[in-house]
């Protein structure tokens, strides 16, 4: 990959780090809130939570100064426009004391753009035992989020993201990131099998906004159903990328290892039916999402030392996509489509 690229350049560059008094000073001066704020884990971003005194809890991003304005109105809008749809369990877009959808916050150098969105209560899919139910009604839920996102369309739609499934074949050189000779090769292996029989075809698939990032991290297990937060990847792309990403997480080790993918595409498919040639794809496109998510952290962690804590655990936490990308080799292409034989 050529070190100029606009994806790689918004990944590298280093989040905003404001000092916590002076976020809370631009949220309650442009807000009208104010409250306690703990710092959230962010790739690009300083984000807090915020509670307040009578207990309401708000999201308080500072976004990237990589971010170009469009791709920050992209994601606002989105937010926005998915008002229209009421019961979809995602943030609100809090409005300034001006009106305004967004403030924002300078360091005297460069101004970055301040937003606020609700904070959605929830227990992370992460944190809890996966069973089919369960992945039957991420399924429906997914469905009727992208069913919800169909109509939006903005200039901003097409982010230079390094997660973006479409660019895939530019990680290439960071394949030489992964140290187990094996494992890269199957990496390597993926990308050229979604070169082949992907790109080809890509403009011929239907697209739209996705959420592009439905990992269990970003699903919310809620009272009232599944939530979604994080649209921070949200591009415009092949529906069936957004099922694919989200499946790609729904790992089963032994053997069934597509025990509960089977029934969240089931589910995803009663609400918005899959076409035959989408259902062809899904095998390349969630051990493509597999093969970037092993090949990014690597990426990332290769300036460390191999006794470093944190690239210790990140190894540990991931290690689930090195494993299931060789069950899913192991089982084929024939075999995973097979298990799909309902979609026609």
């Amino acid at each position: 990959m050529k070190t100029e690229s606009a994806a790689l350049t918004a990944i590298l560059a280093e989040a905003p780090s404001f000092a916590t008094e002076v976020v809370a000073r631009a949220i309650e001066t442009q807000f009208g809130l104010a409250g306690d704020f703990s710092p959230l884990v962010s790739e690009r971003d300083q984000n807090f939570l915020m509670q307040t005194g009578t207990g309401e809890k708000f999201v308080v991003k500072v976004t990237s100064g990589a971010q170009g304005a469009a791709a920050t109105d992209f994601q606002i809008e989105a937010l926005l426009h998915l008002e229209k749809a009421p019961d979809l369990r995602v943030p609100r877009v809090y409005r300034t004391l001006a009106g305004k959808a967004s403030g924002h916050i300078g360091d005297g150098a460069r101004t970055y753009r301040l937003r606020v969105v609700t904070w959605v209560d929830g227990d992370p899919l992460e944190s809890q035992p996966l069973d089919i139910a369960t992945s039957g009604t991420f399924g429906r839920a997914l469905a009727r989020l992208d069913a919800g996102l169909a109509a939006y369309s903005h200039p901003g739609e097409n982010p230079p993201l390094l997660w973006d499934l479409q660019r895939l074949t530019e990680l290439r050189n960071l394949t030489e990131n992964i140290t187990d000779l094996s494992v890269r090769e199957r990496v390597a292996g993926v990308i050229n099998d979604f070169e082949k029989r992907v790109l080809p075809i890509a403009e011929t698939l239907r697209s739209q906004v996705i959420h592009a990032d439905a990992n269990p991290g970003n699903i919310l297990l809620t009272d009232e159903g599944i939530g979604f937060i994080d649209f921070g990847d949200m591009m415009k792309a092949p529906l069936v990328f957004d099922v694919a990403i989200a499946a790609s997480y729904l790992r089963v080790f032994g053997t069934e290892p597509l025990r509960f993918i089977v029934p969240f595409v089931t589910a995803y498919h009663s609400i918005t039916p899959l076409k035959s040639l989408e259902a062809d794809l899904l095998f390349d496109l969630v051990c493509a999402r597999l093969a970037m998510t092993v090949t990014l952290l690597y990426w990332r962690l290769s300036a460390r030392r191999e006794d470093d804590p944190y690239r210790q655990k990140a190894l540990a936490d991931e290690a689930g996509a090195e494993r299931y990308l060789a069950l899913l080799d192991s089982l084929g292409r024939t075999a995973f489509r097979q298990k799909l034989d309902f979609i026609q």
